[in-house]
């Protein structure tokens, strides 16, 4: 049976959207701060020739930076101002959420609640200052040497000059964006770096489609293979849809208690465990890993190529890594199970939760409350995440391992579209709690009115 917040949810229509005020103003702040971020990755580094580097961004078409570059927005290839992204942001807030799992000291400044948080946040930030330091630094270094080898002149005036003044600039667009995500978050509708990876992933979906179907025109790719890929694309959405909004439901008994009418009630509840509970973060986490490191070798691959041992062995390793490639596929896949367990345990703390549960009096029927609760919650969550973390294994790694064998130049694979449609219902599902809330409030007034008239 449906509960009374169900059936005011299937009730909602767009009147009360107009009524909504404060949604309004969220969901025009988080329009106009996505329209910052995208006239921003028009914006070139100083000292860089666009159109030159257009022709020398073709020279590594289809590597693994066309991720990056997808992840971007276009970014990369243009060499804007926010070419790296927030992948340096994610990669460092990675490195701390580790560090404070493994070390005591950091562990203990987590406990310490809001002032605890603030700290580990003002790490994070100077760990993305220092990598987007030293992936700025390979990118301005890989810029001239790739003049230099083809003959075409990116870069106006190499040298040391414009080396710093590029790793300045994209410190500064990176610490922007981090800036501007967390503003969406507060001051917005969802997460503000996930919208912000999402908006740039919807902005090359029509550059990868039009070079998809001119694939078709010109008899590379039959329309078959093309009519086999849309209705792949429909029915991963469909799946991944599904995945999303399974559950697993554990009965929660509380004890009976008095009434006002004097009458003996016991209440039964369901404590909800997502089996997909990291959401889109594995995937996410996974990427800004492997992408650090070989943004940095494919730059400086090029640049030390031919001249010692270690630029053969860069050079191997981009061609090992690159994208579709087992050893990636393998990396990967292993990157998504990790970070899937490891941010389940993050997010959600059976310890904790059996606590709550004794300390309300609830407990699961035939486990016993406290030591037995935390075992039994950990079990369940266990063997979820067990399944939440093939599904994604599989939405990520299976269709980008089918492109690439199909040799298809399509770069929105199965992280895009986990990545677009996962974050697109998280943000429709926090416009409904509004709207939800908004309608409570509407009831509340009533009652109130009622009252009064009484």
């Amino acid at each position: 049976m449906a509960s009374r917040a169900d059936q005011l949810a299937s009730n909602l229509s767009l009147a009360k959207f107009s009524q909504a005020t404060d949604l309004k103003k969220r969901l025009w702040f988080t329009l106009g701060a996505l329209i910052v971020f995208r006239f921003l990755s028009f914006v070139p580094l100083p000292g860089v020739d666009p159109t030159a580097l257009s022709q020398l961004y073709a020279q590594t078409n289809g590597g693994i930076l066309d991720i990056f570059n997808t992840f971007s927005g276009g970014s990369l290839s243009r060499m804007s101002l926010i070419a790296l992204g927030v992948m340096p942001y994610i990669t460092a807030s990675i490195v701390v959420q580790l560090a404070a799992s493994l070390s005591p000291q950091l562990a203990a400044i987590k406990k310490e609640g809001e002032s605890g948080r603030k700290k580990l946040n003002q790490y994070t930030r100077y760990g993305t200052v220092g990598l987007t330091a030293v992936q700025g630094y390979f990118i301005a270094v890989g810029l001239e040497s790739f003049g230099a080898q083809s003959g075409v002149q990116a870069v106006v005036d190499p040298g040391y000059l414009f080396r710093v003044a590029a790793v300045v600039s994209l410190i500064g667009g990176t610490m922007f964006l981090m800036w501007l995500g967390e503003q969406i978050t507060s001051r917005g509708i969802g997460n503000g770096v996930s919208l912000i990876i999402m908006a740039g992933i919807v902005a090359q979906l029509p550059v990868t489609l039009s070079n998809l179907f001119k694939s078709s025109s010109t008899g590379a790719i039959s329309g078959l293979v093309i009519f086999l890929v849309i209705v792949l694309g429909f029915g991963l959405i469909a799946f991944i849809c599904f995945m999303e909004r399974a559950q697993r439901r554990v009965l929660i008994q509380y004890p009976k208690r008095q009434t006002r009418q004097g009458l003996m009630q016991a209440d039964r509840s369901h404590l909800p465990l997502k089996v997909n509970t990291a959401g889109v973060i594995p995937p996410i986490f996974a990427s800004s890993l492997l992408l650090m490191p070989l943004t940095v070798s494919q730059f400086a691959g090029q640049t030390v190529a031919g001249e010692s041992r270690l630029g053969d062995f860069v050079l191997t390793l981009n061609q090992y890594l690159s994208h579709g490639s087992p050893v990636y596929m393998a990396l990967y896949g292993l990157g998504i199970v990790f970070f899937c367990f490891f941010y389940t345990a993050v997010v959600f703390n059976p310890e904790e939760t059996a606590d709550n549960l004794k300390r309300n009096g609830g407990f699961i029927p035939g486990i016993r409350p406290g030591k037995n609760t935390e075992n039994y919650l950990d079990y369940v969550l266990t063997r979820i995440t067990v399944i939440g973390a093939a599904y994604l294994a599989f939405i990520c790694l299976v269709p980008e391992f089918a492109i690439a064998r199909a040799g298809i130049p399509f770069y929105l694979g199965g992280t895009s579209l986990l990545i677009v449609v996962n974050v697109t219902v998280d943000t429709v599902t926090q416009i409904q709690s509004h709207l939800l809330a908004h309608q409570y409030g509407d009831l509340i007034k009533k009652a109130k009115l009622k009252g009064r008239l009484r």
